[in-house]
């Protein structure tokens, strides 16, 4: 039986004018990586230094979690503000939330296979 979680989740840059939306089955690993990738322009989330995270939603359903995932990214920005805004209201970053923040430790999951 499969114990683990997958998430959907958006993150912004540092004055919250470009929203990335993606998923994964370990958020503070993904986090990480965005983080990692920087101003490194052959990646959406690393060209617009969207690494500060404002919302998420875990299921242990992956096909759930792609579908949702589709679902957020069809729809127009306002419609994003306001799932962000009924989770997030102030829209305070989440990173030092969910860990530590910046990471000390931090690799790309690929560094190690």
């Amino acid at each position: 039986m499969d114990s683990r979680e997958y998430y959907v989740y958006i993150t912004t840059n540092k004055t919250k004018t470009v929203l990335y939306t993606g998923r994964t089955d370990n958020l503070m690993q993904r986090i990480t990586e965005h983080w990692l990738n920087r101003g490194k322009p052959e990646t959406f989330a690393g060209k617009y230094h969207c690494y500060n995270l404002l919302y998420f939603e875990h299921s242990k359903y992956v096909l759930n979690t792609i579908a949702r995932e589709k679902e957020i990214k069809g729809w127009v920005r306002s419609k994003k503000e306001k799932l962000i805004r009924e989770f997030n209201p102030n829209w305070d970053f989440l990173n030092s939330e969910i860990m530590e923040w910046p990471p000390s430790d931090a690799f790309h999951r690929g560094d190690f296979v």
